[in-house]
């Protein structure tokens, strides 16, 4: 919205050639790589966590061992952030310092958060469910890294085009870099708490239910993935919107989760196939064996299963893909997709539209 006000209102006092369309082009691009960036990075980190813990006979043990990890990876790009974009201010600190400071941190919240789990592991229940709960402290830090992350990057958008005005009112004139005082930060941060209480709860329902269903260890992986996502745009200097990108790891989670689940139902017929016409009792015994092996152990079941017929699958390549579209489970809902991609696509021009309709406007107001 902000870009595309600029550009409308720029375009129509100065021409479309006052606009830098190389730079914009870099913008625009931005705005499709980072929901994408994003929900690739969330569900790569939804998968390791589901390979590392969740698929694991004992997820209690395995949450001891890797959430810890999650956690120290979060604080080591939170940390890392802060050193160049921070503490440079203050002393003069390269790329390789900061990433090694930010290591420093990962390291010490690593073992932090491995006693404070070793701790309280009788509480921790063998189930999914219970190893959920080890997610939510992570969860909030990964929400606040997020919330700092906006801060860093959308706000920044927003107080841009007050900045560059109050520096044409008090230069007289329009000038190539403008100074930012900090009313006009605190305009910023206002508007932001304001919005978040006025408008906030709607698209936190959107964002938090609509789409696809979350749980603490999916939402904290949509967290990360849209705080490191952000942080890496406001280190590049690209105005990019940390609602795009947490939506874009909200359908990330989604899909993998519908690849997933669909797979696992298929991987379930090629052995009821195999075990076809015999004693059901048996092919039961079979399939909760499947349900309770590691991810290591199902892999190596289906390879006994496919050597026993003859090296081919128990169920042909066309068969699979019959059995995908009947089994497919659409865990993100569609109409909201079309309706967010929609939302994305209009934005743009109908927000430059407006600034140049208020641009003539005020003109007309202010000519005799």
């Amino acid at each position: 919205s902000i870009v595309g006000g600029v550009m409308g209102a720029g375009i129509a006092a100065g021409g479309t050639g006052i606009v830098d369309w190389g730079q914009f082009g870099q913008i625009a691009a931005s705005w499709v790589i980072s929901p994408v960036l994003g929900g690739a990075i969330a569900a790569l980190s939804l998968y390791l966590i589901k390979r590392r813990i969740t698929y694991k006979r004992d997820i209690a043990q395995a949450a001891k061992h890797n959430v810890p990890l999650f956690v120290a990876i979060m604080a080591w790009v939170f940390s890392t952030y802060l050193a160049l974009k921070g503490l440079s201010k203050i002393v003069e600190i390269g790329l390789l310092p900061a990433v090694g400071l930010g290591a420093i941190v990962g390291a010490i919240v690593w073992w932090l958060t491995k006693w404070l789990i070793h701790r309280h592991s009788a509480e921790v229940e063998n189930s999914k469910a219970g190893v959920d709960g080890l997610f939510t402290i992570p969860l909030i830090f990964a929400a606040a890294l997020l919330s700092f992350a906006h801060g860093a990057n959308d706000v920044a958008n927003a107080v841009g085009p007050l900045a560059a005005i109050n520096e044409a009112v008090l230069q007289g004139g329009i000038a190539s870099k403008a100074a930012i005082p900090s009313w006009v930060l605190l305009v910023g941060a206002l508007g932001i708490a304001l919005g978040l209480a006025l408008f906030g709860p709607k698209l936190i329902r959107t964002v938090g239910s609509e789409i696809t269903e979350l749980d603490r260890m999916r939402a904290f992986c949509v967290a990360m993935a849209a705080a490191v996502t952000v942080i890496v745009a406001s280190q590049l200097g690209l105005p990019v919107s940390s609602t795009h990108i947490a939506i874009g790891g909200v359908f990330g989670v989604g899909f993998l989760r519908e690849h997933l689940k669909t797979t696992y139902r298929q991987k379930i017929d090629e052995i009821e196939a195999h075990y076809a016409g015999e004693d059901r009792e048996k092919v039961e015994r079979v399939l909760e064996e499947f349900e309770e092996a590691s991810f290591e152990e199902k892999g190596q079941l289906l390879q006994n299963l496919k050597r026993n017929n003859g090296g081919t699958a128990p169920i042909s390549k066309s068969d699979r893909k019959g059995l995908k579209k009947v089994y497919r489970q659409e865990l993100v809902k569609r109409s909201a997709v079309f309706r967010i991609v929609a939302a994305w696509i209009v934005t743009v021009p109908l927000s430059g539209l407006l600034a140049a309709m208020l641009f003539f406007t005020i003109r007309g107001m202010l000519l005799p």
